[in-house]
């Protein structure tokens, strides 16, 4: 996965850790709407793995 891309999950996290999920989703959909099958695929399992990263506490 591109480090531009991991970056902008991350910061999409983070938003909708803070209540923010509408400027996540901005950030966050066309990143992962321009990734090819492979990069969805990491996309996919990388999503997977930090499900916490969304809905843990501040």
């Amino acid at each position: 996965m591109r480090d531009s891309t991991r970056r902008a999950l991350e910061r999409a996290a983070e938003l909708t850790r803070n209540n923010l999920l509408v400027d996540a989703m901005a950030l966050a959909e066309p990143v992962i709407l321009a990734a090819d099958e492979y990069e969805s695929a990491e996309i996919r399992q990388w999503l997977l793995e930090h499900a916490d990263d969304f809905t843990r506490e501040i």
